[in-house]
């Protein structure tokens, strides 16, 4: 259960939320799990892609990766924000923003893998996504709540820290096969 902060403990300034660490470690490293060994593959089986193409787009992909990880919630009187870093926004659309008095509902709704998602909605009846895979996520409900009239007690996160330490456990054995993969496909070309 989230508790509402009571006004008098209610920040002046700007709170910031970011995706939690773990996450961000487990989708990095996932990332480079899948696609690290591959540039080492073309160069062994001589593909038909350059493997230095095929290296500078995956290095692409990462910084995209890597950008999308570095999305940020600002939370303070006036409203809610979401942002990317400066140099990704471009990409990303770079983020939104709702005043908390536009922020007339929180409503559930199903993804495919059969999870739930909230989004809010606006004033101007347009949906705007709860980041849920923040660090002190039940801290940011608890501002949800302290600026809005809107109940977060029935909202959890979409995934459990369990659900990430397992893939990241995963994802490490995963490397560990890369690095016989990569020492493999070096011996061979």
């Amino acid at each position: 259960m989230v508790e509402s902060l009571p006004s008098a403990t209610v920040p002046a300034e700007s709170q910031i939320f970011r995706i939690s660490p773990l996450i961000r470690l487990t989708l990095l490293l996932l990332y480079l799990a899948l696609m690290g060994p591959l540039p080492f593959l073309a160069k062994a089986t001589d593909a038909a892609v350059s493997p230095l193409l095929l290296a500078i787009g995956i290095g692409l992909g990462g910084l995209g990766i890597y950008g999308a990880l570095g999305q940020r919630v600002e939370v303070d009187s006036d409203g809610i924000r979401v942002a990317y870093p400066v140099w990704i926004r471009w990409l990303f659309r770079g983020g939104w923003h709702l005043p908390w008095n536009d922020a007339q509902a929180l409503k559930p709704r199903s993804t495919g893998q059969g999870g739930i998602v909230y989004y809010f909605v606006g004033a101007d009846r347009q949906a705007y996504l709860l980041p849920m895979r923040v660090a002190g996520f039940a801290r940011l409900l608890g501002l949800v709540e302290t600026y809005t009239d809107l109940d977060t007690q029935d909202i959890r996160p979409l995934a459990q820290p369990w659900m990430y330490f397992i893939l990241l456990g995963f994802t490490l054995l995963l490397l560990l096969v890369d690095g016989w993969t990569i020492a493999t496909a070096l011996q061979m070309g």
